[in-house]
């Protein structure tokens, strides 16, 4: 029988046992023994090869599988910037083919740089390296046997605080009691934290469909709206507000000055990301934090605004700024400057999962966002597979399972998938 770290283990096992000193030694090698036994042996990093990557759209959301010769795969997800992606997914994925999925940051390396005059900057094509890399990262720690959080170096905590969207602007043109109300229900589902949109195209009040100029009127109906929600949640509840970057520079100002008495755990976006000058510029006239970047790519899109000191918490998107890893990347780079990462969130709970992993592995991880549609419509249980609540008491609870810890429903997922695109063929 040729000689293995289990045969040898269990000889030295067996020499000790015959020793004076047995009952102390008898024990020697076992805990790596029991390891070895546990270590999946289908995941050998040798023999484990890339065959397939397929794909499915639903919604605004891009969800890849990539699959191996040993009936493992890895799931991961992108959002917003994926329409018309179906090509890119397709080439992207022939590349793979035959390949050890195990190096991650390699691929994602190499998949940017090779893209240098194909869009790899930014936009569609980075989202889409997005959804391979949370996949790949899902598929190591499956052949691995490891949470994705201990293959990005370990976990801070074992839980990460969301706040609740709470996607008022469903509801057209709401009046301050309807923020209230919302606020109030947010609460008594257990959130800490609360986030409202203040934007309007369709306020009665404003002049000009086009001009993001707010008017009086405007400008009195966003702080009516806030300070109901500070009434009625008292002091101690966060509240987030968003002006999604439609407001210019002026509007932006007051917008953030007129806020700082309802103490707001940030105003985010109130104007467009392409700026840093002008954000920099809001930040420095206001006590209100300032928060972006959600439309932000790769961590050399954050490097300007942090070195300007032109924002103060920061909100990439972990579904479309380039994935696991270089999330990690631009959180880490964001804790040289002191600022909180407070990762933009509008995906699955497979998304969600995924940026939990990273926001459990860096230090200066602030709040997760969540969506209140995710409580309340059926699509987002149906469309993935997980055992326990989504969020309790206003928190995510990590996975310890191997990869993300989420798997999607396929089934689930074709009822509510895209028209007209092939779906994981």
């Amino acid at each position: 029988m040729p000689a293995t770290r289990r045969s040898f283990l269990s000889k030295a096992a067996l020499a000790a046992a015959m020793t004076p000193f047995a009952a102390v030694t008898n024990t020697f090698g076992q805990g790596l023994t029991n390891a070895l036994d546990k270590t999946p042996r289908h995941s050998s990093p040798s023999d484990l090869k890339i065959t397939d990557v397929k794909c499915g759209y639903s919604g605004g959301g891009l969800f890849v599988k990539i699959f191996t010769n040993q009936d493992i795969w890895g799931s991961g997800e992108a959002v917003d910037a994926v329409g018309g992606t179906y090509y890119l997914v397709q080439r992207l994925g022939r590349l793979l083919k035959g390949r050890s999925p195990l190096t991650p940051n390699r691929i994602f390396e190499e998949f940017r740089k090779g893209a240098f005059f194909g869009g790899g900057q930014s936009g569609m094509y980075v989202a889409v390296l997005s959804a391979f890399d949370a996949a790949l990262w899902d598929l190591c720690g499956k052949a691995l046997g490891l949470p994705v959080h201990q293959l990005l170096g370990g976990k801070f905590r074992d839980k990460v605080r969301v706040y609740c969207d709470t996607e008022l602007y469903a509801v057209r043109n709401p009046k301050p009691e309807d923020y209230a109300k919302a606020a109030l229900q947010a609460v008594a589902n257990g959130y800490t934290a609360v986030k409202f949109d203040i934007d309007s195209a369709t306020d009665p009040n404003k002049f000009d469909r086009y001009n993001w100029t707010a008017s009086n009127a405007e400008l009195e109906r966003m702080y009516e709206s806030i300070a109901a929600v500070r009434k009625a949640v008292g002091p101690h509840i966060d509240i987030c507000v968003d002006m999604h970057g439609r407001y210019d520079a002026p509007t932006g100002r007051k917008v953030a000055k007129m806020m700082e008495p309802l103490n707001l755990m940030w105003l985010e976006e109130p104007v467009p990301a392409d700026n840093i000058d002008v954000y920099k510029t809001i930040t420095q006239e206001t006590s209100t934090p300032i928060c972006g970047g959600e439309n932000f790519y790769l961590a050399y899109g954050y490097t300007r605004l942090l070195e300007q000191a032109a924002i103060d918490i920061i909100m990439p998107d972990l579904q479309k700024c380039g994935g696991l890893g270089e999330g990690q990347r631009i959180a880490n780079l964001a804790n040289l400057y002191y600022t909180p990462f407070s990762p933009h969130m509008v995906g699955s709970f497979l998304g969600a999962m995924a940026s939990a992993h990273v926001c459990a592995t860096v230090p200066n991880f602030h709040i997760l966002e969540w969506q209140t549609l995710s409580d309340t419509e059926p699509k987002w249980k149906e469309i993935i597979t997980y055992d326990k609540p989504f969020i309790e008491k206003g928190f995510l609870v990590l996975s310890d399972k191997p990869g993300i810890g989420v798997e999607l429903n396929m089934e689930g997922l074709k009822k509510y998938a895209t028209p007209n695109i092939p779906f994981f063929e």
